[in-house]
């Protein structure tokens, strides 16, 4: 993902909190070690996210690696909160990042990725309207709608 190129300027000084300009904050919670939503900095936050999912996918029990063996009963639940909160990722790299994504040239892969995503998302109907509305004006544009 892009955020990787981002990690010299998403420091705990600069972003402190996961944000995603002043109207909206991201508090962590996982259900299992952080049961309680956390205030934490975006780069905490993004890395408690990349772990988190990494051992959602890898797990058998939520995303079988085994030809015949079925998905679980909440499998589209726990989809639906990866996407959910990978969308959390966009949205801060939107509001507080992309000046550096333009000095970087890297706007033409961001916004295709993240075009990408929303197509995915919306055709699926993955992540809730509500939690779009960061960024609403942009997937506007970029749907064309």
């Amino acid at each position: 993902m892009l955020y990787g190129t981002l990690t010299e300027f998403c420091t705990e000084q600069s972003c402190s909190v996961m944000s995603a300009g002043p109207k909206y904050e991201y508090h962590w919670a996982d259900g299992q070690v952080i049961k309680k939503p956390i205030k934490c900095s975006a780069p905490r936050y993004i890395d408690y996210l990349m772990n988190w999912v990494q051992s959602q996918i890898e797990s058998d029990s939520i995303f079988p690696s085994a030809i015949g063996v079925p998905f679980s009963k909440n499998f589209l639940s726990i989809a639906k909160t990866i996407l959910k909160r990978l969308f959390r990722v966009y949205a801060h790299i939107y509001y507080e990042h992309f000046h550096q994504v333009i000095q970087l040239q890297e706007e033409a892969h961001l916004n295709t990725s993240f075009k990408h995503f929303i197509y995915f998302v919306q055709e699926f109907d993955l992540v809730e309207k509500k939690e779009l509305a960061p960024l609403q004006d942009l997937i506007d544009k970029l749907t064309g709608k």
